[in-house]
């Protein structure tokens, strides 16, 4: 472990846990859930770095340009969504013979207006919540705790990935493959960018707002 004061080590383990408690819980946890839990990250990294809670979690104002996020990020998104449906989703299927449970997008097929809300409710909670607790704190806490050698790294992509699929469990057995997958590719970019979050919020965001137009279209 590397060398951090006390206050460096307790206030992740007491937000991981509470992080935990709200997933595990007795208390039913709605689709507000990543909310929530990124603004308990928020809190925590403020107490653990004070000034530097948003550089601490990715959030680096030289990482935020134009190009990055608005071309280079929606092209590596419909890459990897073209990936998903063409490859991952059929490789997946054929392994559990399970379809993915797609139910919990019942009634967006052409409808505008839910699908507006949905494309924004998405983009709070998936592109910018999962990300900010997968990929800004999730991951960066282990290097932090165990460094960022090759061995370590790949036990960090490894175990948060299969977690973020594991979550993902209204998508049934396959839907939980395949996400943990995605999840997988994400936090290999987010490594390989030098925990650029901006990146992979972009990412993520731009990849489910295709998946939601191919369900407004009927196209999956």
């Amino acid at each position: 472990m590397n060398k951090n004061t006390l206050q460096h080590v307790l206030t992740p383990l007491i937000a991981i846990f509470l992080i935990f408690f709200i997933w595990f819980g007795p208390i039913p946890t709605p689709y507000v859930t990543t909310i929530v839990i990124s603004i308990l990250i928020f809190v925590a990294s403020y107490i653990e770095y004070k000034g530097k809670l948003f550089s601490s979690l990715g959030f680096q104002r030289s990482n935020f340009k134009f190009k990055s996020i608005f071309v280079i990020a929606p092209l590596v998104a419909l890459g990897l969504f073209l990936f998903y449906l063409f490859v991952l989703i059929p490789l997946a299927t054929k392994l559990t013979g399970i379809p993915i449970d797609y139910s919990d997008f019942e009634g967006l097929e052409g409808n505008w207006a839910l699908c507006l809300f949905a494309l924004l409710f998405i983009w709070i909670s998936a592109g910018f919540g999962e990300e900010i607790v997968f990929r800004g704190y999730f991951m960066k806490q282990f290097v932090k705790f165990f460094g960022d050698g090759k061995v370590s790294i790949v036990i960090n992509i490894i175990v948060f990935a299969c977690l973020f699929g594991y979550l993902h469990g209204t998508q049934g057995i396959t839907g939980q493959i395949v996400t943990g997958t995605i999840g997988a590719i994400i936090a290999t970019i987010f490594y390989l960018r030098k925990y650029d979050l901006w990146f992979v919020i972009a990412i993520h965001g731009f990849f489910d707002t295709i998946a939601l137009i191919c369900i407004y279209l009927g196209l999956v």
